[in-house]
């Protein structure tokens, strides 16, 4: 009798158990895709995460659908960055989201921040595989800190220990599906610093300073950025500035993203020999879900190889 009675505890405390018999799975609400997708990905087998800036929009300029405050009002977990990207987010969580937990991943353990740049032209620098500096700083942590896949680990450690403490129900599945995607981003790591070893020295422009983890991450040249805000349009003395450095480099490529007008991209490249590409740092034209994060970095990664490596 004590062992049937200990084996129904165990049967009833189960997540298993808890699911069959329709217990709800958390509320969480995710800011932007990659946080998203790495969410997605702890909570497999348990529920869904809400989206908040969907398709192409950009935190940098974002509001607020009547869904998405819904979704925070019902929210028991709420995962972003923090101020520092997603400053819309910062009224709506005090007026909707009161009783949920605010997760802000930049200040999670092990994430390693680096500092935002001003745009226009980088002095040179060398960023070597596995240097963690914090050169140009400028203003504040960047907050594009998932282009990392370290920190993206450091990252769903902390997605999976909220969620357990929210759900306790169902902390051996969050605690699974880590190992999973922590195997995941190990892989990932070391097929991106293969893919860019080739082109890790040859210098490039970006549209605005979203990709220094990255760069840092595996080495790469980026020497400058067209826009601080993607919102605000360069100066001409800028502008100049950029193709004087593109000239003095020999810069093989100016990068332009989804989200933004590329008439700037093509700007600054007329008259100079460098070629234009396409960086996303947060999957715009990517299907949402666990796999999003993986697509996203991989894009990323051939995008420079195809461009630079020409």
């Amino acid at each position: 009798m004590r062992r049937l009675l200990l084996l129904a505890v165990l049967l009833f405390a189960s997540p298993a158990y808890a699911q069959a018999q329709g217990a709800e799975p958390p509320q969480v609400v995710a800011s932007v895709k990659p946080l998203h997708s790495l969410t997605a990905a702890v909570m497999q087998g348990v529920g869904t995460p809400h989206l908040l800036v969907q398709g192409a929009a950009s935190p940098h300029a974002f509001a607020l659908k009547p869904s998405d405050a819904r979704a925070l009002a019902r929210a028991d977990l709420i995962v972003w960055v923090g101020p520092e990207l997603e400053t819309f987010l910062r009224k709506p969580l005090e007026a909707l989201a009161g009783k949920a937990r605010s997760l802000e991943l930049i200040r999670a353990p092990g994430v390693e921040t680096v500092e935002t740049r001003e745009g226009g032209a980088w002095e040179a620098h060398d960023h070597g595989p596995g240097d963690h500096g914090h050169s140009h700083a400028h203003g504040g942590p960047d907050g594009h800190i998932w282009l990392d896949p370290l920190n993206a680990k450091a990252m769903a450690a902390a997605i999976a220990g909220a969620l357990s403490e929210v759900d306790p129900a169902n902390a051996a599945t969050y605690r699974a599906n880590l190992a999973a995607l922590t195997a995941r981003l190990d892989a990932l790591d070391a097929e991106l610093r293969k893919t860019l070893e080739p082109v890790r020295t040859r210098p490039f422009i970006v549209f605005h300073d979203a990709y220094h983890y990255l760069e840092r991450r595996y080495g790469l040249n980026a020497a400058g950025a067209i826009t601080v805000s993607p919102e605000v349009r360069p100066g001409a003395a800028r502008l100049s500035a950029l193709r004087a450095k593109i000239a003095e480099l020999g810069a093989v490529c100016v990068f332009a993203e989804p989200q933004f007008e590329p008439s700037l991209v093509r700007t600054v490249a007329d008259g100079t020999t460098a070629r234009t590409g396409v960086l996303d740092p947060e999957g715009a034209a990517i299907p949402d879900g666990p796999d999003l994060y993986f697509a996203l970095l991989r894009f990323n990664a051939q995008a420079l190889v195809d461009c630079l490596g020409r």
